[in-house]
């Protein structure tokens, strides 16, 4: 291929990209019209004063809004101390309670061994009486087994 046959190539080529893209305008115009004329406007567009009181009373509903948000959060710290003045409750009262179930082992323990020792000491004895043989049991005052006692 020569030179001139190339140059040639290139404006023609340029010639039609330009071509194109003039008729690719032209139609996107006529198109354009076309719809202006076909599509008529019905609705009249929104008056200034109007968009004015909508955006006054959109203000005042943020503004309402926002105040509500911000009890809303004051609420939830509220609420939030709340829970973790509860839960150092719970804390302390599981604590004690496991205080309380030590010192009631240990009473037991202690009761155990009391009932262990009377025991030991109580000694059974007959007594002949009137009515027939009736036990004592001696090392124990009798008052309080019989109803004398401070129960």
């Amino acid at each position: 291929m020569n030179a001139a046959n190339t140059s040639i190539r290139r404006i023609l080529t340029v010639i039609g990209v330009a071509a194109a893209l003039l008729v690719g305008f032209g139609a996107i115009r006529a198109s354009a019209a076309w719809t202006a004329t076909t599509s008529s406007l019905t609705v009249a567009p929104v008056s200034i004063e109007s968009l004015q009181a909508r955006l006054t009373d959109e203000a005042a509903r943020s503004a309402d809004l926002v105040d509500r948000l911000a009890a809303l959060t004051t609420h939830a710290e509220e609420l939030s101390m709340a829970l973790a003045a509860a839960q150092d409750r719970i804390g302390s009262d599981a604590d004690h309670a496991a205080q309380l179930a030590t010192d009631l082992d240990t009473a037991k323990k202690k009761l155990a061994a009391l009932e262990k020792s009377i025991r030991a000491t109580s000694v059974v004895r007959t007594v002949p009486s009137a009515t027939g043989t009736r036990a004592i049991a001696s090392g124990s005052t009798q008052g309080e087994h019989e109803g004398g006692g401070d129960d």
